[in-house]
């Protein structure tokens, strides 16, 4: 069961009062020790105001604390994003985010994606973890307390179209691509 009022925000806010407000997109996010999680961050902060435009709230959601997160979301442009603590990856389970396997982690696909992220594109190559290395993430749009649309990485190396996500439950009425 997904308890979206048990889970708030770094200042106190639940999921499910922001949404009620306005659709949040909830980012799950990879341990930032990742080079999948910090590409996700910069896909995000190259959206995130045309985001706000449509109405949307975007919402991160990480495996460390507060302290420890808030550095990797400015150093990424997204210096104040509201986030979620989850070291016990407690909200993951409950959105079904699984742990990966070896080759949803390892496989080919994520170290030729690796490649071109962490090399080409300049997010570096994994390193230390910073929460729990085994666990997927995934992105969700929760509209007045409700999960209105979701997407659950098959590998650690996909990369979510926002957009098309929002677009696919209809969470707002002007979108920009």
């Amino acid at each position: 069961m997904i308890a979206l009022s048990a889970m708030r925000t770094q200042h106190g806010d639940s999921i499910a009062e922001l949404s009620r407000a306005r659709s949040v997109l909830l980012v799950f996010l990879r341990h930032f020790g990742c080079t999948f999680c910090r590409e996700a961050l910069a896909d995000i902060a190259g959206q995130r105001d045309a985001l706000t435009r449509a109405g949307v709230r975007v919402v991160m959601v990480h495996m460390t604390t507060a302290d420890v997160a808030d550095p990797y979301f400015e150093k990424y442009g997204l210096a104040g994003v509201e986030h979620v603590g989850d070291e016990a990856c407690a909200h993951y389970r409950s959105f079904g985010l699984l742990k990966g396997n070896f080759n949803q982690l390892f496989g080919l696909r994520s170290w030729v994606r690796g490649f071109g992220a962490g090399v080409v594109q300049g997010h570096g190559v994994g390193y230390r973890p910073l929460g729990d290395g085994f666990q997927m993430p995934g992105a969700f749009i929760v509209r007045d307390g409700q999960i209105a649309g979701a997407y659950r990485h098959r590998v650690a190396s996909d990369r979510p179209d926002y957009w098309e996500l929002l677009k696919c439950c209809e969470a707002t009425s002007e979108l920009e691509a």
